[in-house]
């Protein structure tokens, strides 16, 4: 297993980790997907913060387990989810696709968060959530999926 257990409180410093690996040569990984299907992935959530996500849960399950979820999440600094399991609704991620137009794609998406003033639209899992909790929550997916990632030596 390959798990860094990185810990991001703020996209900014998701977005050194993101340099870091876009820089390297060679990448040791744990994870299902490659590192381009994991930084659209990753690209997709942020941008479905702003326009919407496709298959919400229920509002129940929102308000009860998804709530208590990102709760427990930014409690311990940490989130941990399965790293194969693509969100509900959205595209299918393509295993042949560029990394480096992953890579732009996310730092993308990450700016365009971080200049948004327009409402946010609710998580699928967690609802609604201020800014503040989305960049931790966008932060915290981030190290999640980053952790199974490593230059190699």
């Amino acid at each position: 297993m390959n798990d860094r257990q990185l810990q991001f409180s703020s996209l900014a410093a998701a977005g050194e980790e993101l340099a870091r690996l876009a820089r390297a040569k060679d990448l040791i990984s744990s994870a299902t997907w490659g590192l381009a299907q994991t930084l659209i992935h990753c690209a997709q959530s942020i941008e479905y913060s702003m326009s919407g996500f496709p298959e919400p849960m229920s509002r129940l399950f929102q308000r009860t387990i998804g709530s208590a979820a990102i709760g427990v999440f930014s409690w311990r600094g940490r989130m941990t989810h399965d790293l194969a399991e693509p969100i509900p609704g959205a595209p299918t991620l393509d295993a042949k696709a560029d990394p480096a137009q992953a890579v732009e794609r996310l730092r993308a998406s990450m700016r365009n968060f971080l200049h948004w003033s327009e409402p946010l639209r609710p998580h699928f899992a967690y609802g609604e959530l201020t800014k503040q909790e989305y960049e931790l929550a966008h932060a915290m997916h981030l190290a999640n999926h980053l952790s199974a990632f490593r230059v190699k030596a």
